[in-house]
Protein backbone atom coordinates (compact mmCIF):
# COMPACT_ATOMS: atom_id res chain seq x y z
CA UNK A 1 0.00 0.00 0.00
CA UNK A 2 1.44 3.85 -0.78
CA UNK A 3 1.69 6.62 1.63
CA UNK A 4 -1.87 7.67 0.72
CA UNK A 5 -3.18 4.32 0.94
CA UNK A 6 -2.07 4.12 4.67
CA UNK A 7 -3.11 7.37 5.62
CA UNK A 8 -6.91 6.88 4.81
CA UNK A 9 -7.07 2.78 5.47
CA UNK A 10 -8.26 3.18 9.14
CA UNK A 11 -5.36 2.12 11.56
CA UNK A 12 -5.38 5.74 12.57
CA UNK A 13 -8.52 7.80 14.42
CA UNK A 14 -10.88 9.75 12.15
CA UNK A 15 -10.11 13.15 11.69
CA UNK A 16 -6.61 12.64 13.00
CA UNK A 17 -4.48 11.01 10.30
CA UNK A 18 -0.95 12.27 9.90
CA UNK A 19 -0.34 13.65 7.10
CA UNK A 20 1.41 12.85 3.84
CA UNK A 21 4.72 14.89 5.16
CA UNK A 22 4.17 13.53 8.92
CA UNK A 23 4.25 9.70 7.65
CA UNK A 24 7.39 10.60 5.08
CA UNK A 25 9.41 12.02 8.07
CA UNK A 26 8.54 8.81 10.11
CA UNK A 27 9.93 6.36 7.47
CA UNK A 28 13.10 8.65 6.69
CA UNK A 29 13.68 8.28 10.53
CA UNK A 30 12.84 4.45 10.32
CA UNK A 31 10.26 4.84 12.76
CA UNK A 32 7.44 3.05 11.04
CA UNK A 33 7.98 -0.13 8.92
CA UNK A 34 8.45 0.15 5.34
CA UNK A 35 9.44 -1.81 2.55
CA UNK A 36 11.16 -0.61 -0.84
CA UNK A 37 10.87 -1.18 -4.26
CA UNK A 38 13.21 0.83 -6.88
CA UNK A 39 12.31 3.96 -5.49
CA UNK A 40 8.59 3.06 -4.41
CA UNK A 41 8.07 2.87 -0.85
CA UNK A 42 5.07 0.48 0.43
CA UNK A 43 3.44 -0.13 3.68
CA UNK A 44 2.26 -3.54 5.06
CA UNK A 45 -0.92 -1.60 7.75
CA UNK A 46 -0.78 -4.89 9.61
CA UNK A 47 3.02 -3.87 10.49
CA UNK A 48 2.17 -0.32 10.97
CA UNK A 49 0.01 -0.23 13.19
CA UNK A 50 1.39 -3.28 15.40
CA UNK A 51 4.61 -1.09 15.73
CA UNK A 52 2.66 2.51 16.52
CA UNK A 53 0.82 0.39 19.30
CA UNK A 54 4.40 -1.16 20.90
CA UNK A 55 7.10 1.41 20.11
CA UNK A 56 5.66 5.08 19.09
CA UNK A 57 4.09 5.88 22.90
CA UNK A 58 4.78 9.16 24.13
CA UNK A 59 5.63 9.51 27.40
CA UNK A 60 3.66 11.75 29.74
CA UNK A 61 4.82 14.33 31.26
CA UNK A 62 5.44 15.47 34.71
Amino acid sequence: MDILGLRLCGIFPAGKEPSVRTLREWTKLRRIPHHRIGHFVYYDPSEVSVHIRTKLKVPARG
